[in-house]
């Protein structure tokens, strides 16, 4: 993977949340037992919806897309940052740190794309309820949620591609618990002009368009519902799009927060922050959201036992 005579490193070492041992071991048993409410919480989204007929729609169709996008997502970061914390020794090859950098940006990028698919999904289901069946039609689900995890891999692949083109000279100290692209880039000894422009570029297309568009969306969903006569018809609209647009906030907000927002050479361990919440605490929440907020997925998780 690595480039002929492009590197003098061989190995990356993460500086981490902490040097002291029971500050690392509590942070396992923290972080552990979160990893486990995260692989059970969206395997028993994406069991719930695969077994219940009733959920066979557009909108579980996402969700269950979702779920699995996050178990992928946090198994790419959270069994190494485990086991460095039971280590003093937080190293990672070159190529693997390449295969890390590469798999979480297919993964994130692909996840803000599907929650922009998700709010279209919610914008015909409330502004255009006649034609929901017509518009979202298995063929258009499929596309949209294969054009996500196109741009996905797309997108990894240009900035791996970038990163990969980089010189790294002696500076082999990560001040993250991952390879973080923006904290891998700051490592380099070559100009990073055009990594820096193609993040800000990605950031914008991946981050920055599919977050307007779910505002646009939310803003003519909040109009119509606000049109609603009866108060039942209200709760009932409200309910289905409370769920998709907390879980939005937490997404977007985090993740523009720490890709566009303007840096300075005292924002790595905030960055580190960020990072640790969109990559486990997030993934973490969402089937918590989902389940509590629908009285659907509450009904066939129930049946399950």
């Amino acid at each position: 993977m690595r480039p002929h005579n492009q590197t003098n490193v061989r190995e990356f070492v993460f500086l981490g949340f902490s040097h002291v041992r029971a500050t690392n071991l509590w942070l396992f048993a923290v972080v552990f037992s979160m990893y486990l409410i995260t692989l059970a919480g969206n395997v028993l989204i994406i069991t719930a919806i695969r077994s219940d007929p009733r959920l066979n729609t557009p909108m579980y169709f996402f969700l269950s897309n979702l779920s699995f996008l996050d178990i992928c997502y946090t198994t790419s970061v959270v069994p190494q940052l485990l086991a460095h914390f039971l280590t003093s020794h937080k190293t990672i090859s070159f190529d693997r740190c390449m295969a890390q950098l590469y798999i979480s940006l297919f993964l994130g990028s692909t996840e803000f794309i599907l929650l922009a698919a998700m709010a279209y999904d919610r914008y015909v289901a409330v502004c255009h309820p006649l034609h929901y069946t017509a518009i979202m039609n298995p063929r258009v689900c499929n596309r949209l949620a294969i054009a996500s995890w196109f741009v996905g891999f797309l997108n990894a692949l240009v900035q791996t591609g970038f990163t990969l083109c980089l010189r790294f000279c002696n500076l082999n100290i990560i001040n993250h618990f991952a390879c973080e692209v923006l904290a891998v880039v700051k490592l380099s000894c070559s100009d990073t002009f055009i990594n820096d422009i193609s993040l800000m570029v990605a950031g914008v297309i991946v981050l920055l368009i599919p977050c307007i568009l779910v505002m646009l969306s939310y803003v003519y969903i909040i109009s119509a519902i606000l049109r609603i006569h009866s108060s039942e018809g209200r709760h009932r609209a409200f309910s289905t799009c409370t769920s998709h647009l907390t879980v939005v906030i937490l997404c977007y907000g985090t993740a523009i927060f720490a890709y566009l927002s303007p840096k300075d050479n005292s924002a790595s361990n905030q960055d580190k922050m960020l990072a640790f919440f969109y990559a486990v605490v997030t993934p973490m929440l969402n089937p918590i959201i989902y389940s509590l907020r629908n009285k659907e997925v509450k009904g066939a998780l129930s049946k399950l036992y």
